[in-house]
């Protein structure tokens, strides 16, 4: 065996998964795991599990898929982390876990994230019992938002004893996971349902159709219904636009909209009369996961994707394996080039879109090279379709109806670090509704910290 590369992991090829929403990723079968588990080093000090937002200790459970005792690794990773087959498929191992193991300074990282799907996976398909809790401690804690950071800070307080209810907006729970990434990325029914359901058989109760804020208030919950804490996990799903002219045409969506309106509302499958009007050529704006997301989506939907990107491929926020993914599907990538209007017909819709090239110049306040138009390079993208993908910010509702919860200029909660203690007693939050939009990892060990605060102020 050659220690320094990692075991190859069979894939869809790129030709066949473009006509469809099957997933992508095969994983790893069990010969391949241990073989792959066989080339951790078990250090004795594992810098893989300081750089983990929710510390899994991952060489105790490669050392049991190396070994070929899979219960023991699942029942291990556990303990640490409540959506394993989903962390698996969607977290940047990358520049976390893998970024870190010694392996990968002379050849590749282990491949911790597809050994975490590959035990997840198998738990699923052996019905692995991961439900210990510990006694009751008869309080009650509100959990706002079914996202990762909702069902981690969940799970978490379950385990330990507390008598936890879940209020979700939609009409389905599991937030960005269930209405933000793709069939391709992570299956729903295989996948996403039976790390909720697993979190349910914690204890965990969860209300679906309950907007807080309107249905019911923060206030509400804690001085009409006898909740002793909050945590809000409500994420970031308000997007944001450019603010160019057409931007209101018949055509142009959000990514969230997007992607909502595949995902949870089907619009990928046959049969569903989900209202959604894809086109013959889409113009995704923006370089991130989520644009890399709707760009994927759309060519499976049958159109033509181009990525509009105003930076080079090197400044790409999203995911290496995200864009080589894109690119072998056949998205185009329109790089160092940013639109400046989107032309409409005379019924409204959208026609095409104008740019203009892009060069870069001096480095900006985030480190990147900031990009500077190019005169007299402007040009007309023939597209029927844009898709705006440049980020979101959390819905300013929650504290619009909450006493004392301060906000920042960006609209986010403030809350403690280390905590998510907000300005409101008794009132925690974490994730995409305090840092604005990022990961689910990082969402996940957010709700891991407040569900450890929480216990500490309950337990007083």
């Amino acid at each position: 065996m050659d220690r320094m590369k990692r075991t190859p992991i069979s894939e869809q090829d790129p030709k066949v998964r473009a006509t469809n929403f099957e997933e992508v990723c095969l994983g790893y079968t069990e010969e391949e795991a241990m073989a792959e588990a066989a080339r951790c080093l078990n250090c004795k000090k594992p810098l893989c599990v300081t750089q983990c937002p929710v510390t899994i200790g991952i060489p105790e459970f490669i050392q049991h898929v190396k070994n070929g005792e899979f219960e023991e690794a699942a029942k291990t990773i556990a303990k640490s982390s409540a959506l394993p087959a989903v962390c698996g498929r969607v977290c940047p191992q990358e520049v976390q876990c893998e970024g870190k193991c010694v392996l990968g300074i002379k050849g590749e990282a282990v491949a911790i994230g597809k050994l975490e799907r590959f035990v997840a996976d198998w738990s699923r398909e052996h019905n692995i019992d991961l439900s210990a809790v510990e006694d009751k401690k008869g309080k009650k804690v509100a959990v706002v938002g079914s996202g990762p950071a909702g069902l981690t800070c969940a799970g978490d307080l379950a385990k330990k004893g507390y008598d936890v209810t879940i209020f979700e907006a939609l009409h389905e729970a599991g937030g960005v996971l269930v209405y933000g990434i793709p069939e391709f990325r992570l299956p729903k029914d295989t996948v996403v349902k039976h790390e909720i359901e697993n979190v349910k058989k914690l204890g965990v109760k969860i209300e679906t159709n309950v907007i807080v804020g309107r249905t019911v208030t923060i206030d509400q919950l804690l001085e009409e219904e006898g909740f002793d804490a909050i945590f809000v996990g409500s994420g970031a799903g308000l997007p944001k636009f450019m603010g160019i002219p057409g931007e209101n045409a018949n055509g142009v969506f959000s990514a969230n909209e997007f992607l909502t309106r595949n995902n949870l509302m089907k619009a990928f499958k046959e049969g569903y009369s989900t209202p959604i009007r894809v086109g013959n050529k889409v113009a995704v704006v923006g370089g991130g996961n989520v644009a890399m997301d709707a760009a994927r989506t759309a060519l499976r939907l049958g159109a033509e994707v181009h990525i509009v990107y105003r930076r080079s491929e090197s400044e790409l926020p999203a995911r290496v394996e995200e864009v080589h993914h894109a690119k072998e599907e056949g998205v185009i990538f329109d790089l160092l080039t940013n639109p400046v209007e989107i032309l409409t017909d005379e019924k409204g819709w959208v026609s095409g879109m104008k740019c203009v090239r892009m060069e870069l110049g001096e480095p900006d306040a985030s480190g990147r090279r900031k990009p500077v138009e190019v005169e007299g390079s402007e040009f007309t993208l023939d597209v029927d379709t844009v898709i705006m993908s440049l980020g979101t910010s959390p819905n300013p509702l929650i504290p619009a109806t909450t006493k004392g919860l301060e906000i920042n200029k960006r609209k986010c909660i403030i809350a403690e670090e280390e905590t998510g203690l907000t300005s409101r007693e008794k009132v925690y939050a974490g994730g995409d509704a305090v840092t604005g939009a990022a990961t689910v990892i990082l969402a996940m060990g957010a709700g891991k910290k407040a569900a450890t605060a929480i216990d500490e102020f309950l337990s007083k």
